[in-house]
């Protein structure tokens, strides 16, 4: 259970703590780039192609330690027992762009009044422009008894490589009792990964036969079961026919896998807790900025990156830029929201480069496919105001068929060959069609 123990300091995607996989060296051929970009997850990998063809491959250097690749938005389906994690899975080697140099270091430091990056081989690089994609880093540990606990049975999380496969594995030795769903009290990736679990469990105890012996119980801080009120209340009318109890307010504070016991705050009245019995525990982890960016220049007063939302350059440093979960854009934290950042980011880079403002805005959009059942999706879209920025004609809070394989079978297809070759996410009917089975 080395694995599971490693999740006390979980890494942000990006940095995951992998690199003595790789031979280290003092010092790299090549120690200055043009253009070097900080992560090799979806955002990373994504504007290293979108780069490579913009200043050329020798000029691009992408700074990811992690000799895995993983498509991360699947995972709800695998610890559904839908998808197999190796099919989540790419050597990065496979999908680095072909020419840009891979760095196979973990990032240790950030300086941008000298514009160098120190990486934790001791290497110092320096740049011109850089790329921040170093993603969300989560906090297993900030939940008293975890990530021990995921060394019993019952407990599982979508979130994590290492505890996706238990999920499956709780759900399939569910006999009877509770089943618990947990939403942390912190931004997370993916808000609606959560409930997508929930729906799922329920669908399967349903197929199996158990569903009469269980309780289905989900557990969340927020305020809402959804930020958006249109697909709210489709979900609401879910939970209320599919007989799910939805608590509000709740944030888990401790597991006691011996008793199979989860402890809970009421964020209305903090000094109040309940103790709820599990069979089954699907635990959603706290989560917070980048421990590379949190406290030092590039970050607000949270520890995010410091964006303008607009444009997605640095408030305070002009040749500095962000994408995906590190940032602090007052959106969603998606794939979907990667893949129409990413566009909006080359074209505000392709701009400064020859001298001139960008002129193109990101609107905040965001897409969250609520997976419902084994083969039904509320395809949720907005901007960032929370307004519907839907791509169909037809009511997208509705359930439907077609949206699930588009989630399951096509969108997967697209990210490997689309996505990350920098191909997809550009305006026009593509980048929406794109938008649609990310995470």
């Amino acid at each position: 259970m080395a694995s599971l123990r490693r999740l006390r300091q979980c890494h942000p995607a990006g940095i995951v703590a992998v690199s003595h996989l790789h031979t280290r060296s003092r010092a790299l051929a090549k120690q200055h780039y043009k253009m070097l970009v900080l992560g090799g997850g979806s955002g990373g990998i994504t504007m290293g192609a979108r780069m490579k063809r913009l200043v050329g491959a020798e000029n691009v250097a992408v700074v990811e330690p992690s000799e895995v690749h993983y498509y991360q938005p699947i995972w709800t389906l695998v610890g559904a027992g839908a998808k197999t994690l190796k099919s989540s899975a790419r050597p990065t080697a496979s999908v680095m762009p072909s020419g840009v140099k891979w760095v196979k270091s973990k990032v240790q430091e950030i300086n941008p009044d000298k514009n160098t990056v120190l990486t934790d081989d001791g290497t110092e690089i320096s740049y011109e422009y850089l790329i921040v994609a170093l993603g969300i880093q989560l906090h297993y540990e900030k939940i008293k008894g975890l990530p021990e606990a995921f060394e019993h049975p019952k407990v599982g999380s979508n979130y994590s490589v290492q505890t996706v496969e238990k999920t499956w594995k709780a759900l399939q030795d569910f006999k009877e009792g509770n089943a618990v769903f947990t939403f942390p009290n912190t931004p997370v990736k993916c808000a609606g990964a959560p409930q997508k679990i929930m729906y799922l469990s329920d669908a399967y105890l349903r197929k199996t036969g158990k569903r009469a012996k269980a309780n289905v119980i989900y557990n969340t801080s927020l305020p809402v079961l959804f930020g958006i009120k249109k697909y709210a209340d489709t979900l609401w009318d879910i939970v209320k026919n599919r007989d799910l109890q939805v608590n509000l307010r709740q944030n888990l504070i401790e597991v006691r896998p011996e008793k199979q016991e989860a402890v809970f705050e009421n964020l209305d009245n903090p000094s109040e807790t309940k103790v709820v019995e599990y069979e089954m525990l699907h635990v959603t982890p706290p989560m917070g900025p980048s421990l590379v960016i949190k406290g030092g220049p590039l970050a607000d007063d949270i520890g995010w990156l410091d964006l303008n939302k607009d444009t997605l350059q640095h408030t305070r440093y002009p040749n500095v830029f962000g994408i995906g979960d590190c940032t602090n854009l007052p959106t969603a934290k998606t794939g979907a929201a990667v893949a129409a950042q990413s566009a909006i980011l080359h074209r505000t880079i392709s701009k400064i480069l020859k001298n001139q403002q960008p002129d193109k805005k990101y609107d905040g959009y965001t897409s969250c496919p609520l997976v419902t059942s084994y083969n039904t999706v509320v395809l949720a879209e907005f901007d960032y105001n929370g307004q519907p920025l839907e791509t169909f004609p037809i009511n997208q809070a509705k359930e439907r068929r077609l949206m699930y394989y588009m989630k399951a079978d096509v969108m997967p297809y697209l990210y490997w060959h689309g996505l990350l070759r920098g191909l997809w996410g550009g305006p026009g009917p593509f980048r929406k069609i794109f938008h649609l089975g990310m995470k």
